[in-house]
């Protein structure tokens, strides 16, 4: 289990780094009727995700290799990895499945790693990985079951907290359990904090109800960025300890939720992204009145217009 001292440690680690993002602080009336919503802007973060913040805490917190860097990914992990590799001055070898997004795709080519794209989904990718790393020695960066990405991927909740102190609960979204493993992880009860799956990728969800993590069936819009097969066990770990409940929104709630970012504060998310508000929007979370809540916006890699095209 990740101690708050470790979250600590990495974010005095990656600051320098990577980018302190703001949040929107919404009073009662202005996005729900009878509850403040503090939204954090993390898809503001470097490369448009929370992922930047892991990506440099575990290549400053380990020996790099001359071979480099290698991580499998549906893109956001693999762009973070690639942008930090390419900041501090080491090779990056990527595999990504054919589902990525042209968006995410365009973006990790931007950065100059050695690009695999291959295979249904992010398992068939890290399979592809592994297999290289073995061949080549390079250091393998899990894109959410290891602990120096679930320590800087908790340094949200350190800033989180740092800027809306009073917060009674936390909603964020959950792929394979790097974001939330390191969110509970720092508020380890603190606060209460709300996990959000898709549908069509619901790993945590599924883990809870069997008491262990289980392979699932990965579909959806959200596919790309949450579409781990199975929750990582650190982040399963910590969701057992500290995760109040695990809620389910479909696809078409995170394409309303996506919508409404943009209608009425001009924020466009990707569809994994949007998941945590999407509890909020469609009424899965329905938050007890003057509640106040947090929820972490923490992707931005999509096309602006599947997000614009239909604006009102």
């Amino acid at each position: 289990m990740l101690t708050q001292k470790y979250i600590l440690s990495a974010h005095s680690r990656i600051q320098h780094y990577v980018r302190k993002t703001p949040v929107l602080d919404l009073p009662a009336g202005d996005f729900l009727p009878d509850s403040q919503v503090v939204l954090k802007l993390e898809h503001l973060q470097h490369t448009a995700s929370f992922k930047a913040r892991g990506a440099f805490n575990a290549m400053l917190s380990q020996d790099v290799p001359d071979s480099g860097v290698i991580a499998a990914s549906g893109g956001n992990h693999g762009a973070a990895v690639a942008y930090a590799a390419n900041t501090l001055g080491h090779r990056a070898e990527i595999f990504v499945p054919e589902i990525i997004g042209p968006a995410k795709l365009a973006r990790l080519k931007s950065y100059g790693a050695t690009l695999h794209v291959g295979g249904r989904d992010f398992a068939d990718a890290l399979a592809a990985c592994q297999a290289r790393q073995q061949e080549t020695g390079a250091l393998l960066l899990h894109a959410y079951d290891q602990a120096e990405i679930l320590a800087g991927q908790g340094t949200v909740a350190v800033e989180f907290e740092d800027q809306a102190p009073t917060l009674d609960t936390v909603l964020v979204a959950v792929g394979g359990g790097g974001l939330i493993g390191g969110i509970a992880s720092w508020y380890q009860g603190r606060t209460r904090v709300i996990a959000v799956e898709s549908t069509g990728t619901p790993t945590l969800y599924t883990a809870r109800q069997k008491g262990e993590p289980a392979e699932v069936t990965v579909s959806g819009l959200a596919a790309d960025a949450l579409g781990a097969r199975r929750i990582g066990d650190l982040g399963f770990a910590a969701a057992q300890a500290y995760v109040d409940q695990c809620l389910l929104v479909s696809d078409e709630q995170i394409v309303a939720a996506q919508q409404r970012m943009w209608d009425q504060f001009r924020l466009i998310l990707e569809p994994g992204g949007a998941t945590a508000i999407a509890a909020l929007t469609s009424g899965v979370y329905k938050p007890a009145k003057g509640e106040r809540v947090g929820v972490v916006l923490c992707g931005g890699n999509t096309d602006p217009s599947t997000v614009t095209g239909n604006s009102r």
